[in-house]
């Protein structure tokens, strides 16, 4: 578990130096500690209303909470938690404090050491599952309410066996294509061969993290092979491996070689390629909303995003697919104070700081009032992502479908030197991917 840092000295930090967020990519199923031992897996705290000053006053009626987050979000949430303090003047002292978390790894922290977990946290709906089976999530006591100011769709995804379990947040967690307008034209963006090879006339850049599971599905979600999770939420199927059908598995390998045989093909971190648009050699990038503000920056007026581009596999052109999901606050079911906990991650998901949150971070609303604005409907990245979306689907995976993407990936990017049997490397991947979680 990272070190829980109060606010003040991280946002001096801030000053200081240049923090980077990150979208939601691996979700690796964390392994319970000696502190769950109590925990009953599926159980759930009661939600029965209770007047919120029988709370546990042993703080001499202080309200303590701690609410994790991404240091770029710091600035942005101290507003929202002044306007809590605002609102709640009178019913009780509180004393809130931000502490550094990764958003894709809030479910292995938590559950690493629940008791000395956050409060509040966010987090992206595929990590929902394993924090409710561990019961580690106190449910929405207001969900009549929640459920109606948001997008049905971001509301299933907070949703088990109709219990919602947190509160929608963003309706973008999912990636695109960045342009530079200035060296690619519409036309060029439409499909991977035509984006690739204005870029190599052009000596410039795209970039892809091609050794991320979450972005290596791109490749095969729309080529009629199939890939999810078992009924167990545990254990995955696929048959990315496929020998039959109008496209197999070493189609796509074949046609992932060809790509990444281009000059103008760069595979790197999703976290790295904002430099190397800052230097000009990147012109195109798949990311998400997360980088939104730095492409801006850095682009100004040029500054372009659109769906996914179509990519020559078997001689056909086929749509590149993608994950979407949406992020979410969660209440800690062993919070000490948590109907509090639930009131502030009820403000800070609401109308207003969905907002705020889209106007100061650039994260697409999942409040339908917020969803529905001017401002969002003319954001290039809102709009890109929605785009997306028709050929995209949720990210529901077992934690063995990682490792064995990001392998595969580094034999991808670096061309395949040992020249493996291409129907070898894709058996080795299916294989891994399915594997059982105990293997």
């Amino acid at each position: 578990m990272k070190k829980r840092i109060v606010a003040e000295i991280l946002l001096t930090a801030v000053f200081c130096s240049a923090f980077t967020g990150c979208g939601n990519q691996q979700a690796a199923a964390g392994n319970e500690s000696n502190d769950m031992e109590a925990v009953v897996p599926g159980s759930e705290p009661s939600t029965e209303t209770a007047d919120l000053g029988d709370q546990d006053n042993s703080d001499n009626g202080v309200v303590e909470l701690t609410v994790w987050s991404e240091p770029d979000n710091f600035d942005t949430l101290n507003k929202m938690i002044d306007s809590f303090k605002e609102e709640y003047a009178g019913q009780a002292e509180f004393e809130i404090t931000l502490a550094e978390g990764s958003d894709s790894r809030t479910k292995d922290d938590l559950l690493g050491d629940i008791h000395n977990g956050a409060d509040i946290f966010p987090f992206a709906d595929d990590q929902l599952s394993a924090m409710v089976a561990a019961g580690a999530l106190y449910p929405v006591p207001n969900a009549d309410e929640v459920k109606s100011a948001n997008l049905e769709a971001s509301v299933e995804a907070a949703t088990i066996n109709d219990t919602l379990y947190a509160y929608p947040m963003t309706a973008d967690n999912g990636y695109f294509l960045y342009y530079d307008k200035s060296v690619l034209t519409e036309e060029d963006v439409q499909t991977m061969d035509g984006l690739l090879a204005a870029l190599e006339a052009a000596g410039k850049t795209f970039s892809m993290e091609l050794n991320s599971g979450w972005y290596l599905y791109t490749f095969f979600g729309n080529t009629g092979l199939e890939f999810g999770i078992n009924d167990d939420g545990v254990t995955n199927y696929c048959n990315w491996n496929s020998t039959e059908g109008d496209i197999k598995g070493i189609d796509i390998a074949q046609a992932i070689l060809n790509m990444t045989a281009s000059p103008a093909f760069v595979a790197q971190a999703d976290s790295d390629f904002i430099a190397n648009i800052g230097d000009g050699t990147v012109a195109a990038a798949i990311s998400g909303v997360w980088n939104a503000v730095s492409v801006q920056e850095a682009w100004g007026d040029n500054y372009g995003a659109v769906k996914l581009p179509t990519y020559t596999v078997a001689g056909q052109q086929v749509q590149m697919s993608s994950f979407k999901g949406y992020k979410m606050m969660g209440v800690n079911a062993y919070s000490k104070y948590p109907e509090w906990a639930a009131k502030l991650a009820d403000w800070l998901t609401n109308e207003e700081n969905q907002t705020l949150r889209f106007e100061e971070r650039g994260q697409g609303p999942s409040n339908i009032n917020a969803a529905a604005s001017d401002a969002v409907n003319q954001s290039p990245a809102i709009q890109a992502v929605i785009a997306q979306s028709e050929f995209g689907k949720l990210q529901r995976v077992g934690n063995t479908y990682w490792t064995p993407c990001s392998t595969f990936g580094d034999t991808m990017a670096a061309g395949n030197p040992t020249n493996q049997d291409l129907q070898e490397i894709m058996d080795i991947l299916v294989e891994g991917i399915t594997a059982s979680a105990a293997q």
